[in-house]
């Protein structure tokens, strides 16, 4: 990587941001860029008053990084809507990664507007990695989620071009479906053919996962596959929890309402609910 952007609200969940982001740059010998972006649906001194305190204390934190880190840090304040505006200062600068804080969780906005990080990234033309966890270190246990679909090819191929672990710091989960649990519920299966259907599920998707990472730039990752009972997005959090992940990565597809795809609807409920660091790669890098 060469620049990673960081979108800044200075609130203590953006400061993890920064310090997420500090680490990587250091790591990948990459430029860091801070902004801010100021709400333009205000009144005139208002917007020119935040502008000018959000100047400053970009420059003081880019300063600090500077110096202490060591770091090529940059900043810039733009206007608009928070999500708008991070794309717009992407677009500016072209980073390889968008890094942003967790969002604030508020149920009932989050289900009708979506998280800023939701929207950053259907806008988004980069990765973007949105930080829940206070950084220790540089990542060491990432948990790839894919549906062994071209997108999910796409997104493990850009993913390692990112060069954020080894291979073997890896961990790929394919979770699959079990609609033999459904014919059981509704008697026309026993116990025991469930039992079998399963197993034969799970060789299947462990053959199917071997292909996949075997023609992949993770063929050294470990692997995994879960059947589902309730919500995929649910699996992924519970296999992350399993391995101790650091890092869930996920292909967005970046579509809001029906038609949403599978993929991308499972991506979004990882980003709302996740505790661990999530990277989402977003549509345009996987056409």
């Amino acid at each position: 990587m060469d620049t990673i952007l960081v979108a800044t609200d200075f609130s203590a969940r953006s400061d993890l941001a920064i310090r997420r982001a500090a680490l990587m740059a250091r790591a990948a010998g990459a430029g860091l860029h801070l902004t801010h972006v100021v709400d333009d649906d205000q009144k005139a001194r208002i917007i020119e008053s935040e502008t000018t305190v959000s100047k400053q204390l970009l420059q003081e934190e880019a300063a600090e990084l500077n110096h202490q880190d060591g770091l090529n840090c940059t900043s810039s304040v733009v206007l608009g809507d928070p999500f708008e505006g991070i794309g717009n200062a992407a677009d500016q600068i072209a980073p390889d990664l968008v890094v942003i804080g967790a969002h604030r969780r508020r149920l009932l906005r989050n289900v009708f507007v979506g998280t800023t990080a939701q929207r950053t990234i259907r806008r988004a033309q980069w990765p973007v990695l949105m930080v829940n966890a206070p950084p220790q270190r540089t990542y060491d246990n990432v948990l790839i989620a894919t549906d062994l679909s071209e997108t999910s090819r796409r997104a493990v191929a850009h993913f390692s071009s990112l060069d954020l672990v080894t291979p073997e710091q890896c961990t790929l989960l394919h979770v699959f479906d079990a609609p033999a649990k459904r014919l059981l519920m509704s008697g026309m299966l026993q116990e025991e053919e469930k039992d079998q259907y399963l197993v034969e599920l799970q060789i299947e998707a462990d053959s199917a996962l071997r292909d996949f990472a075997d023609a992949s730039a993770l063929r050294d990752a470990m692997r995994m596959t879960r059947h589902y009972n309730t919500a995929t997005s649910a699996a992924i959090q519970t296999a992350a929890t399993e391995i101790e992940a650091d890092l869930i990565v996920v292909a967005s597809q970046g579509r809001v309402g029906l038609s949403k795809t599978f993929l991308g609807s499972v991506a979004e409920e990882v980003l709302r609910r996740a505790e661990t660091d999530v990277l989402a790669i977003p549509p345009t890098l996987l056409a």
